[in-house]
């Protein structure tokens, strides 16, 4: 029977750190060492909605290698896109891979990943899960991260070959802000939402005070009290009547406990909205056109712009940088416009600014056969090119400068 390899093994190989490594100084004086969020307000449903807004919509960026050589965007493709854009590892596709990686920043902003090679292919990229982050240098200044996970194991891999993502990166040289000033927001909602789940079981029972005619003695009064709470005041008693006779009086007890209203509620959740970049309308999916547009535009786009700088600087060496190589995320924008927007977008494929099939693929349709091919309405023509015209306008005009004597060779 073979030796099972763990998924640690897997990525990272054998990786025996025998260097001798400190902790790394920096400007700013804080600890450069990153520990995930407390608390667990993953699962808070307002935050898990907000994230996973942002993240489904982030991950459905294409990523893309090209290469700039003058003013020219060059598509390179190869096995580094295939990776991207396809399956980042044996148990990621690219989607999830990207989930992950936007889920992960949003929640601890900070989030990691390992490229793996072999040899100069490109072979997988992992997301790194850990509970801490350490930042080491060795005797020739060279920076270390170095990762501790929840199984006890540790690894300690160059920072240049490590994708980082940072968001609210402020006063830490290295590492992003943690998410403490929504804990107080999340804290409120919380016990918003066991206020309102006690305030509903509280309702559901009879709550009051039995009054007997006469003196009774003590152990009759507890006899009774038990007997009514036993028959009237339990989960059987599903149509919530009590039934007395005349020596003894049931007075009930009017409960109200105090609620937050709808108003409040909202303002609880929109607060945790606007800390993510994120509209209800988004969360909901009932977006305009417009409403998407400033979403992408704020939220995803600079999610689009990080990501294309890291994982250029982390996969290409400065050599293929100064080649023109870099990995972009894009996103067609203009399949999420309205229909009245995309049909204006015909003109520009008559004019030959968009191919028939990059408009298709604003429809979500398949591609045609000869739609790559730039195509141009017959009317219209360069600005350099208008003499030409004019000559043959006089042409189909009848005006020319034929010899006239040739007008009667045929006679």
């Amino acid at each position: 029977m073979g030796e099972k390899r763990s998924l640690f093994q897997k990525i990272f190989g054998d990786i025996r750190d025998r260097r001798v490594l400190t902790q790394l100084r920096v400007l700013s004086g804080h600890t450069p060492t990153f520990t995930p969020w407390q608390g667990r307000p993953y699962e808070a449903d307002v935050v898990r909605a907000a994230v996973d807004a942002i993240a489904r919509n982030a991950a459905k960026l294409k990523a893309k290698h090209i290469r700039r050589v003058g003013k020219e965007i060059v598509p390179v493709g190869g096995q580094i896109e295939r990776v991207l854009a396809v399956r980042a590892n044996p148990h990621m596709n690219a989607y999830d891979f990207l989930y992950k990686l936007v889920t992960t920043l949003m929640i601890d902003n900070n989030a990691w990943a390992y490229p793996l090679w072999e040899g100069p292919n490109l072979v997988a990229i992992w997301p790194i899960n850990c509970v801490m982050a350490e930042f080491v240098e060795d005797e020739t200044k060279t920076i270390y991260v170095k990762f501790y996970f929840a199984d006890g194991g540790q690894v300690v891999l160059p920072y240049s070959e490590v994708i980082h993502l940072r968001r609210h990166f402020y006063s830490n040289d290295l590492l992003g802000e943690p998410n403490q000033p929504i804990n107080a927001t999340l804290s409120a909602i919380h016990t918003t939402n066991e206020g309102l789940a006690q305030a509903i079981k509280t309702s559901a029972h009879l709550r009051g005070i039995l009054k007997y005619q006469g003196m009774l003695k003590e152990s009759d009064i507890k006899a009774n009290r038990d007997r009514f709470v036993a028959e009237y005041m339990t989960v059987q008693n599903s149509g919530g009547v009590a039934a007395l006779d005349s020596k003894a009086d049931y007075i009930e007890l009017k409960n109200q406990p105090l609620m937050v209203n709808a108003a409040q509620m909202k303002e609880l959740r929109d607060a945790v909205f606007r800390y993510f970049g994120v509209s209800e309308a988004i969360v909901m999916g009932n977006y305009t056109e417009d409403q998407w547009a400033a979403f992408y535009e704020s939220t995803i786009e600079p999610l689009a712009v990080q990501m294309s700088l890291e994982f250029t600087c982390k996969l290409f060496t400065e050599r293929e940088i100064g080649h023109g190589n870099e990995i972009v995320f894009e996103a067609n924008r203009l399949q999420y416009a309205s229909v009245r927007t995309k049909l204006g977008l015909v003109q520009l494929v008559d004019r030959g600014i968009m191919t028939p099939n990059q408009l298709a693929e604003v429809f979500n349709l398949p591609p045609v056969p000869g739609g790559d091919v730039p195509i141009r309405r017959l009317d219209t023509r360069p600005v350099d090119e208008t003499d030409d015209l004019d000559d043959l306008e006089a042409v189909e005009g009848g005006e020319t400068d034929a010899d006239p004597e040739a007008e009667g060779r045929g006679e």
